[in-house]
């Protein structure tokens, strides 16, 4: 019998999603199948200290046992990729990446594993950039003729130099009420829901704080439906998912900490507009070069009027997050979708080395 190939689950990080991180972390190793597949734990802390196996293992027991929701490390290492960490990089078989959100689903990670020539599960370089940055991805899905908001790109400088001005640019194009968000960021953290002038300034200051570049977009009211996607240059669909929420729009709290909201799966939508979801999904994850699996966020509005929201390339992916969910409905467990996965990027990288 062939050995368990060895299998980095590489989470935490320092983003503002580390603490999504870990959970998600928490659910793949639980899950995975064990005679397959050897874990090896790599934690990120949230100062950018990356964690040994061992230290890794010692940081999740504490977060049990004393119920934190972050992976820590002394000062002193805070920043630190050491040399045991290399080591044990390459060692692996295949990396499994689970840090959300900047310095994890921006590409830097991506690159990083491409330099050391190591496999990993997920979107390449390219792809990741632009799932991250929300402004580019607009400008990449609107060429591919894919029904998007309406929106404005404001970086930190020309608001300063503009304000006034760029002011007076939202109501006329976008009015109230908007949305303004940071360019380069997930999980609705640095976002806010504008109703007036008056509470553009405070917006634009929430959003800067995340990312030199904002993005201002017309607010959509109506339902909010998903669609995984599964796969390389072959990606499947997954049936679609709703969700539902009381808040007034679906921020960190609605997401991660309110228990009213809920996802339906499968949504109740007419089969025709469904399969048009599940195409206009598909075309995203290939208009980006996405690989592995992508999280396809839709807007509907009035009538049904569907509007893509966004492309994520490291969904959540805790056994209840609405991308696993999704493809159980279609009949593939949790367990199964994660070997599926390992074995994509195993496809992917074998697929790089061929070339010169």
């Amino acid at each position: 019998m062939a050995s368990p190939l060895r299998v980095g689950i590489l989470f935490g990080g320092r983003s503002a999603e580390h603490e999504v991180s870990v959970v998600s972390a928490q659910g793949v190793m639980g899950a995975i199948d064990r005679e397959r597949f050897q874990v090896v734990p790599l934690g990120v802390t949230k100062d950018g200290a990356w964690l040994t196996p061992e230290e890794t293992r010692d940081a999740l027991v504490a977060i049990n046992a004393e119920r934190l929701a972050s992976l820590t490390a002394s000062p002193a290492a805070a920043g630190v990729i050491g040399p045991r960490v290399l080591a044990t990089l390459g060692e692996l078989d295949v990396v499994f990446p689970l840090v959300h959100g900047t310095f994890g689903e921006d590409g830097t990670l991506q690159g990083f594993l491409e330099m050391l020539d190591v496999a990993y599960v997920g979107a390449g370089v390219a792809a990741s950039a632009v799932g991250m940055d929300k402004a580019l991805q607009q400008m990449i899905l609107r060429q591919a003729g894919l029904p998007v908001p309406q929106s404005l790109v404001v970086t930190a400088s020309r608001w300063q130099e503009e304000g006034p001005a760029l002011a007076r640019d939202v109501e006329a194009q976008l009015g109230y009420p908007c949305f303004v968000k940071p360019a380069n960021s997930g999980s609705s953290i640095g976002t806010t829901k504008v109703r007036s002038r008056e509470d553009l300034a405070g917006a634009m200051t929430e959003a800067f704080r995340y990312d030199r570049k904002a993005l201002v977009e017309q607010a959509i009211e109506g339902r909010q439906v998903e669609c995984s996607v599964l796969g390389n240059d072959h990606p499947q669909a997954s049936p679609l998912g709703e969700i539902v929420f009381t808040r007034e729009f679906y921020d960190y709290v609605a997401k991660y900490k309110d228990p009213t909201t809920r996802l339906v799966i499968p949504a109740e939508l007419p089969p025709d507009l469904a399969r048009s979801l599940q195409a206009m999904a598909i075309a995203a994850f290939q208009a980006v070069d996405c690989a592995g699996m992508g999280r396809v966020d839709f807007f509907l509005g009035a009538n049904d009027e569907p509007y893509l929201n966004e492309i994520n390339t490291i969904p959540g992916f805790t056994p209840v997050s609405m991308y696993p969910k999704l493809w159980e409905a279609a009949g593939l467990s949790y367990r199964d979708l994660i070997t599926r996965l390992i074995e994509l990027g195993l496809e992917r990288h074998r697929e790089r080395q061929e070339r010169v």
